[in-house]
């Protein structure tokens, strides 16, 4: 571990939470605080993990609590806190429910880790990450939606079962909201540097780009209870460690924009660095003008819900 004392939180010890909290464990890249409003929820999954420390060779602590105090100096804060979707929900029909536990949590985060970069999970993602950002007050860059690298992710494994390549040769990119309205980018989609359109034909790509778009809901309807939580774990905790180590990495994710790709004051998934400060630059694509219908389309989706449902 880098100096032993540095500090991550998660905030929800579910299925999410508690996968985000256990691959950061296997990084041995901090203390991890485990908080949730079920307090003996948080500390029973903290003793399990922490149980695992000798077989994964872990020497930090895994604290489970419910007290926000005990957040205090974290570095990076993943929050996951919210009601999961079931089946024939979509992203959006959580909205009330968790607009409420984010504006709770965000007040624990102001007044206890004032600065901490945030890494938002809570669904419909785009919208809570703008709430996170609205409740704490904090600098839009510390603000940070996890969308893009799981969507990519989902779209990687799509690509690499179709053409039986490896899954780490493959560089997708996907902008827009993390929900139907995404905007999987097919040029910009590489293997081993060869843009898909090359391999693939545009029937294949548009069913990729269709079954990414709705991945979620795949595991929603498989898992009949429950939704996706191995890989939007792992990919908060991969935001979460390039914060931490200042790695800066180029990924898509939800970050507030202001003027780029002609959008104002939204969250929406764009490709970004992100280092010690959260977001510290966008890279704004060339996109077609059917590509840039689509990425405006995601948004005004998003925004028209900002105004109607959340009232901003």
């Amino acid at each position: 571990m880098a100096n032993g004392r540095r500090k991550i939180a998660v905030i929800g010890a579910g299925n999410v939470g508690a996968t985000c909290a256990f691959v950061l464990a296997q990084m041995k890249i901090a203390d991890i605080v485990l908080l949730d409003i079920y307090e003996g929820f948080a500390k029973g999954k903290a003793l399990d993990m922490s149980q695992n420390s000798n077989i994964l060779n872990y020497n930090g602590t895994i604290t489970g609590t419910a007290d926000y105090t005990d957040i205090a100096n974290s570095e990076v804060i993943v929050v996951t806190s919210g009601f999961p979707r079931q089946p024939g929900m979509s992203r959006e029909d959580l909205i009330g429910k968790n607009a409420d536990i984010v504006k709770q949590v965000g007040t624990g985060i102001r007044e206890h880790a004032p600065d901490a970069v945030i890494i938002m999970i809570t669904n419909p993602l785009d919208l809570m990450t703008y709430h996170m950002q609205q409740v704490t007050g904090f600098p839009t860059e510390r603000v940070i939606g996890q969308a893009g690298v799981l969507d990519s992710a989902r779209m990687a494994h799509f690509i690499a079962l179709e053409l039986g390549c490896a899954e780490e040769d493959v560089s997708p990119m996907v902008l827009g909201g993390h929900g139907d309205t995404m905007v999987p980018l097919p040029k910009y989609t590489t293997v081993g540097g060869i843009p898909i359109t090359q391999l693939m034909s545009e029937e294949t790509i548009a069913a990729i780009s269709d079954r990414t778009a709705k991945g979620g809901g795949e595991i929603v309807k498989l898992l009949e209870r429950g939704s996706a939580f191995y890989a939007p774990g792992s990919a908060a905790a991969i935001m979460a460690e390039s914060v931490l180590n200042d790695r800066k990495r180029v990924i898509p994710a939800s970050c507030h924009l202001s003027g780029e790709y002609g959008l104002e004051n939204i969250y929406i998934g764009v490709p970004c660095i992100i280092g010690a400060n959260g977001v510290e630059k966008i890279f704004e694509l060339e996109l077609t003008e059917s590509e840039m219908e689509s990425l405006h389309g995601s948004a005004n989706f998003y925004k028209s819900q900002l105004v109607d449902i959340l009232g901003y």
